[in-house]
């Protein structure tokens, strides 16, 4: 058999592989399955052809990506539930993928904190404390209060108009309880209000913090309201109004 021969179960799977491009609610929605022949794991005793390497990489690549994002949903909607344990190949089954990518997917959760590995199980949600969450939110509010602050001095205020429809993406969100739904539109409000300090490396910090008390419960249409007012303040450029609407967000 050719190295080529042998990819094709990996790329057919690949096609196949039913993570909606939609956004649902809930992460759980109906999947195509995914051929038998196509579930197999890749062997690596004979090395694929030159050339279909990195379209392979790149395709699993973009599976796992796509599996990441629904996690992320899921926990953020609770349909990964703090406390449970959840097998890779069960959460694949969900899926009509295979194991594979759904561990890597796992295990990047892990770094970030999400879920723990427990030993020939899976992966248990992590529940996090109150103390956590508050420890979260002071480093957070560390890195964008005084940035946020100085750019109420720095940006023109016309431009603060760019985001209002990020703020009515998150009031919308938040109108009709959809809690994946607004953890996107929410990250993506704060990355515009901070990429206007033009610090990638702020944006990527602040994201990353966010994200890690993305699954906690809060109040989604007052903390939409609270978009609304920041931008009125940063309009206003005043700073002081603004540190405070900043710390209150961050606190929940």
């Amino acid at each position: 058999m050719t190295g080529v021969e042998r990819t094709r179960p990996r790329e057919a799977r690949d096609s196949a592989i039913g993570v909606p491009e939609q956004r649902s609610t809930s992460a759980w929605a109906p999947r195509p399955a995914v051929p038998e022949q196509s579930r197999g794991e890749h062997t690596h005793s004979e090395p694929p052809a030159p050339g279909v390497v990195a379209r392979g990489v790149v395709e699993r690549t973009s599976v796992r990506g796509q599996v990441l994002d629904a996690l992320r949903a899921a926990l953020v909607s609770g349909d990964l539930r703090p406390g449970e344990v959840y097998s890779g190949p069960a959460l694949g089954e969900r899926f009509g993928v295979s194991a594979t990518p759904v561990r890597e997917a796992m295990q990047q959760l892990a770094r970030e904190g999400a879920v723990e590995v427990v030993p020939n199980r899976g992966f248990r949600v992590t529940r996090r404390s109150d103390r956590e969450l508050a420890e979260l939110a002071e480093v957070r509010a560390l890195v964008e209060v005084p940035v946020v602050a100085r750019l109420a001095r720095t940006v023109a205020p016309a431009r603060w108009a760019e985001l209002r429809p990020l703020v009515r993406a998150t009031v919308a969100a938040a109108a009709v309880g959809d809690r994946a739904g607004y953890a996107e539109a929410d990250r993506a409000f704060h990355r515009a209000v901070l990429a206007f300090a033009g610090n990638g490396q702020v944006v990527r910090v602040a994201d990353e913090l966010h994200r890690q008390v993305g699954w906690s419960t809060c109040d989604l249409v007052v903390d939409a309201g609270q978009h609304g007012a920041l931008l009125d303040a940063l309009e206003a450029q005043d700073g002081a109004a603004v540190r405070v609407l900043v710390e209150r967000h961050i606190a929940g």
